[in-house]
């Protein structure tokens, strides 16, 4: 995408600058370029200023000036998305809400914590750890993400399919709206249906109806082991035909992961972690909770997998060394690629999990066509797929048809029953195919919802209900 206008911001820097304070507000080129880009390749705009609030109450009085002014406000946290939601491409004010990354509260006895949104995923689990708890989303990014931008995109990771995604743990909300009007939705309590459910309304919203100030999280007992193996299999199918034979046991493993070929390739190439590079696909599993437990289960996983037709072998980690070398042949699966050309587009479909191997078909038959290397790894356990489009960013051709791969894989996954977007968001990346996975009768819905929270169409413009 081409970047916006070069502004005259210095009139917005110095009104702001005067509502504010010159040190949470900045300019300056150097600070403008740093925010002019996201995670999400392809996407580049100039803001007009970017400001780094330090409280609740300075977010309200930026919001309502932005408001009166009809100047756009992108909220930010670490940048780590993979859908340009927050790339300015209209220009207007970043709203850096890292300084706001206090850790408020850690309640033992109710489960919970109290956070702002500028607290990073690892920093909170980290944080609760101490007290034998664990915040359950695990986003691949979580070294860097904020637990605002987890909530924005309502990010998923490697506990899906077990414990579900950020959505599922998020009592309740603090959101400054469009006019500037601070909400509190939710409570403390796990059961509480009193009125519409406005947190869950505001989780996956990428900004475009408030943004969020203080967060309260549900917290889980911390597992007490965790257990982890790897198989290999001749291709897709089998490795799909183990995993649905794992779940159809009754086990619901906190990890059950899949790379393909090309994705066992580049990890191997990177790490040395002495893969299967023969394998047409390798399966990650494990599951934590109880020793006894999870020493069953991920037993009869591997005896699962051992036994399904093309299989290629099975082993369990030995020790805990053993098992993080494991999680991190997928966790490096995007970097491994990466290093493959100049220019790499990770993706974020799902589809049912009985089919999952037909998308994976799909997908590398699109690359085919389309002369584009695509290396696709994903969470097998929930149907999630990440297609990775590895080209080189100066040719044009090269680019060109990585751009209709995209087109063309958004367009299967709808057709097998699947979603645009299974983790990763919106965005402006993927705006153009939300109507064919919507219709017009929602996205006309989700116009009027933002209408109510910004009647003056600041938060967030060109995304999710413009």
């Amino acid at each position: 995408m081409s970047p916006a206008p070069n502004h005259d911001n210095q009139k917005l820097v110095d009104r702001l600058t005067a509502l504010v304070g010159a040190e949470i507000v900045h300019g300056d080129a150097v600070a403008l370029e740093s925010y002019s880009r996201d995670a999400t390749p392809l996407f580049h705009g100039l803001p007009e200023v970017v400001v780094t609030p330090r409280s609740t109450q300075e977010v309200v009085e930026i919001v309502k000036f932005a408001a009166s002014t009809k100047t756009p406000i992108i909220a930010r946290g670490a940048g780590s998305n993979l859908c340009a939601a927050t790339v300015p491409l209209n220009g207007g004010i970043v709203l850096s809400m890292n300084k706001m990354n206090k850790i408020l509260e850690v309640d033992r006895a109710q489960m919970l914590a109290v956070v702002q949104p500028g607290v990073t995923n690892q920093i909170l689990d980290e944080t609760v750890a101490k007290e034998g708890l664990m915040f359950v989303p695990d986003p691949g990014s979580k070294n860097v993400s904020t637990i605002g931008g987890n909530v924005a995109t309502s990010a998923g990771g490697l506990r899906g399919l077990k414990y579900g995604t950020t959505k599922n743990y998020i009592l309740g909300l603090e959101v400054v709206t469009g006019t500037g009007e601070i909400v509190r939705t939710g409570s403390r309590m796990v059961k509480d249906v009193a009125g519409y459910d406005l947190t869950r309304l505001f989780v996956g919203s990428e900004g475009t109806l408030g943004i969020f100030t203080e967060i309260t999280t549900i917290l889980n007992p911390r597992p007490r082991a965790a257990k982890y193996g790897v198989a290999y299999f001749t291709d897709l199918a089998a490795a799909s035909n183990a995993v649905d034979q794992v779940v159809r046991a009754g086990i619901l493993p906190a990890t059950m992961e899949f790379l393909d070929n090309s994705c066992i390739l580049a990890v191997e190439e990177f790490a040395h972690l002495g893969l299967d590079t023969q394998a047409g696909a390798l399966l990650l599993f494990g599951d934590d909770g109880e020793p006894d437990f999870i020493d069953a289960a991920v037993d009869k996983m591997a005896q699962i997998a051992a036994e399904v037709s093309g299989s290629r072998g099975v082993t369990l980690a030995a020790d805990t060394a053993a098992a993080d070398a494991l999680l991190y042949a997928r966790r490096c699966s995007l970097p491994a690629l990466a290093r493959l050309g100049t220019l790499s587009i990770l993706e974020d479909i799902s589809v049912p999990r009985p089919i999952m191997s037909d998308a994976v078909k799909g997908i590398n038959e699109i690359g085919e066509k389309n002369q584009v290397l695509i290396g696709t790894f994903g969470h097998a356990g929930d149907g999630n797929l990440h297609p990775t489009i590895v080209v080189d960013k100066n040719d044009e051709r090269a680019v060109h048809g990585a751009e209709k791969a995209l087109k063309e894989i958004f367009e299967m996954a709808l057709a097998l029953g699947g979603t645009i977007t299974g983790e990763h968001g919106v965005g402006s990346a993927k705006l153009p195919y939300l109507t064919a996975r919507l219709g017009e009768g929602q996205m006309q819905l989700q116009r009027g919802i933002k209408s109510v929270f910004d009647p003056a169409g600041i938060l967030n413009p060109g995304r999710l209900g413009s």
